[in-house]
């Protein structure tokens, strides 16, 4: 079996230190960076399997690296390493294609499942091109095997958790899925997780997918339950 090859983009170097050491005890070849030069400069010369991304940098932000990755790398799994009190930043920068996001500090046995679990998700999309595979609704067309999509606003790139989560809901129209079950199955989180994970990529969603965002006819909340989707609106 491959070895999973991830870069690791952090500054701290007792934080980069813990980490490549578990990492690599669970079976993933680490590369390490410790500045945005470096890392692009790694970025440029192999093939990553997962990216975590501390957005502190001594030279640049995470955010415009993140950028960067994500254009040239659309189904790229990007974790992000955010200080407390940076909301900003991680809803930015899960705007930009991260796809997830932990607050330092973290708990190193929620930093491994997230990558075990992002890793395994990433194999579950392969390039087939295979137009039967798209589903319509509303005025947007999504092709989930190569992760595209065609809405009103434009055509767009889908990264692996958002045709994750898009499947989902296909596969469970006018259901209303709870945010355990989400958390569950798209992320791999254990039950009682707290994040907002969950609820900025509903409304990257929104964005991307409904006509009015701050009205959403597709894809609803269901207070105090968790979110459902909805093909045809009455």
């Amino acid at each position: 079996m491959k070895q999973p090859h991830v870069l690791l983009v952090e500054d701290e170097t007792h934080i980069a230190q813990g980490l490549i050491y578990n990492l690599e005890r669970e079976g993933y070849l680490v590369t390490h960076a410790e500045t945005g030069a470096s890392a692009m400069e790694a970025f440029s010369s192999r093939r990553f399997d997962l990216v975590i991304l501390d957005l502190m940098l001594p030279d640049s932000h995470g955010i415009d690296l993140c950028r960067k990755m994500r254009k040239a790398a659309p189904q790229l799994p990007i974790l992000m390493l955010t200080a407390l009190g940076e909301e900003q930043d991680r809803v930015k920068g899960l705007k930009e294609g991260a796809d997830d996001y932990l607050s330092k500090p973290f708990s190193l046995d929620e930093l491994l499942l997230r990558v075990h679990g992002m890793l395994r998700r990433s194999a579950w999309y392969q390039p087939v091109y295979n137009r039967e595979a798209d589903y319509l609704f509303g005025s947007n067309r999504i092709d989930l095997k190569n992760l595209k999509a065609v809405t009103a606003s434009g055509d767009l790139r889908l990264t692996e958790l958002e045709g994750r989560m898009l499947e989902t809901f296909f596969a469970n129209e006018g259901e209303t899925l709870t945010r355990t079950e989400l958390l569950k199955s798209i992320w791999g989180m254990a039950e009682d997780t707290e994040t907002r994970t969950l609820d900025n990529f509903i409304v990257r969603l929104r964005k991307y997918f409904e006509v009015d965002p701050a009205n959403p006819k597709h894809i609803l909340t269901v207070r105090g339950r968790g979110y459902r989707f909805v093909k045809r609106p009455e």
